[in-house]
């Protein structure tokens, strides 16, 4: 291949991570924001209780939502091995559309009753159908798109992607604190969130279309049996590699990420617009961190970031989550949460790349999605409210100790799996 052409591949690489990856921030940022104004809109949806209480109806939602990334996993890994990458990107755009706009629109509990809390169940299982295959679809996409020798550095764009839509979504909140008192945002404020993530998913969705599909969809051999329970079936060692890969990471980072903001609010006492601005720039550094660690495991491996993920999660957690317990100042509140996200970037920043490397095009979105959503909505989603339960039961440092439990088992896994960079299935078809 000449520098010409070489540049012109690389050129087209780039291309395709960037379309892949601006859904994928939209769709993430939707996601988001439910965790990011659920302080504000709790009271709205469940006027009852203390604070600790509304959060928690609030973090059961959330969770609920979790409980359908399993089916969305499933049913657009399906469709995304049968139909194509850019077809389930589409579907899960839309889906996700559908859902913010139901909580933009929803009204409160003190006017239509009990339906503004169903509404707002019905919104999240269609985010989190959306979600659940939206993370298999793009880690795949991503994955197949990319070059060989830069696997690592563009599969972690889905990371990137995943926390500058949190980022975006605590951009948003920020600045509406400025210009809004907080009962106008408890009032009114917070629907302006759903209302933008709802366009921006409108815009994606028409964008999407227009994507180009990925090659190793494109070239499969025909009669091959695509996206189905039977080919999963004859990967059963890569399906509990899955879910070991993912259990210790995703509740770190759902730890570190959605559930420190309410942590620094309700336990460190520290001001909701301050705990906006230290959540924006740790995530800041976080998403740069991303590609730098790709880049990374391209050069030396998957398995030590792994391995160090899961050492340093595994030793540091309890120590870290006792001393922001006890932080009321902004400043070490942010490097306490800085630290966190250093670790848990050993994770974020491969486990796309490492799932995809593990299975077979015809089942690769299915292969990624399933088991990982199941893993996801069984710890992942869960983490805040077992976290809150501890709250109230006045055990909340029982939690830290479960964080570091999951991810010692996850560290375990790191520590007998091969180095999937060295023989990824990917370059095998």
């Amino acid at each position: 291949m000449t520098v010409v052409q070489e540049k012109s591949s690389e050129r087209r690489v780039v291309a395709n991570v960037l379309r892949g990856s601006v859904g994928n921030l939209i769709e993430w940022y939707d996601w988001y924001a439910y965790t990011a104004f659920s302080i504000y809109f709790a009271a709205a949806f469940f006027p009852k209780g203390d604070q600790t209480a509304q959060l928690l109806n609030t973090a059961a939602v959330f969770a609920v939502g979790f409980l359908m990334r399993p089916l969305g996993g499933w049913l657009l890994g399906r469709y995304a091995d049968r139909r194509g990458r850019r077809a389930a990107l589409t579907l899960s755009v839309t889906l996700m559309a559908f859902g913010s706009l139901i909580i933009a629109l929803t009204p409160s509990y003190a006017s239509i009753g009990v339906a503004a809390p169903v509404l707002l169940v019905l919104a999240r299982l269609l985010q989190g159908l959306s979600v659940g295959g939206e993370y298999a679809t793009s880690a795949t996409y991503l994955s197949e798109v990319a070059s060989p020798a830069r696997r690592g550095f563009y599969s972690s764009f889905q990371y990137v992607t995943l926390t500058a839509g949190q980022l975006i979504a605590l951009g948003v909140q920020i600045v509406l604190q400025q210009f809004l008192s907080k009962p106008e945002m408890t009032s009114w404020g917070w629907r302006i969130a759903f209302v933008i993530g709802a366009t921006g998913a409108i815009v994606v969705m028409w964008l999407r279309r227009g994507m180009d599909e990925s090659e190793n969809f494109a070239k499969q051999a025909a009669g091959q049996e695509k996206g189905t329970f039977k080919a999963l079936l004859k990967h059963p060692k890569e399906c509990l590699l899955v879910v070991g890969l993912t259990l210790g990471g995703t509740v770190a980072f759902y730890t570190y990420t959605t559930y420190l903001q309410k942590f620094m609010v309700n336990t460190s006492k520290i001001d909701a617009a301050t705990v906006s601005w230290i959540n924006f720039a740790a995530l800041l550094v976080f998403v740069v961190l991303q590609p730098v660690a790709g880049a990374l495991s391209d050069r030396i491996g998957r398995r030590p970031l792994l391995l160090g993920f899961g050492v340093l999660g595994t030793l540091a957690t309890v120590p870290l989550l006792t001393m922001l317990a006890r932080t009321s100042e902004a400043f070490p509140a942010f490097l306490l949460m800085l630290g966190g996200l250093v670790i848990v970037t050993g994770y974020t920043s491969i486990n796309a790349i490492v799932k995809a490397e593990l299975f077979p095009t015809n089942i690769r979105a299915l292969g990624v999605g399933l088991p990982y959503a199941l893993t996801v909505a069984i710890f992942g989603g869960t983490a805040e409210y077992v976290a809150l339960w501890f709250k109230q039961a006045g055990m909340e440092p029982v939690f830290y100790y479960y964080v570091a439990g999951c991810v010692l088992i996850s560290l375990l896994v790191y520590g007998f799996m091969r180095e999937t960079s060295k023989d990824s299935v990917l370059d095998r078809g």
